[in-house]
C-alpha cells in the first residue's frame, strides 16, 4: 500500500505525506521543513519504522488555524 492510501479504505482515516511532498504543499525547502520541525512549528509526525509522515488532514487544520497572514509587505 502506497502511504498516500486510505488505510483498509475507509473514508475518514488520514493520508500521510513525505516530507517532500510536505515541503511542497508549503512552498518550502525540505531544509526549512526540518528547521521547522526541529523548532516545534509543525504539527506532530508519525514514524513508520524509519520513515516520518505527517497526517494531511492535520496539517491542513494547521495550516487553516495556525498560519497567519504577514504584516511585512512584499
Amino acid at each position: 500500500m502506497n502511504d498516500n492510501e486510505e488505510q483498509d479504505g475507509e473514508p475518514g482515516e488520514p493520508l500521510l505525506i513525505t516530507a517532500a511532498e510536505l515541503a511542497r504543499l508549503l512552498q518550502v525547502s525540505t531544509r526549512t521543513l526540518w528547521r521547522l520541525r526541529s523548532a516545534g512549528e509543525l504539527p506532530e509526525a508519525v514514524r513508520l519504522g524509519g520513515a516520518v509522515r505527517w497526517r494531511l488532514d492535520e496539517i491542513r487544520k494547521w495550516i487553516a488555524g495556525s498560519c497567519r497572514m504577514s504584516t511585512n509587505r512584499l
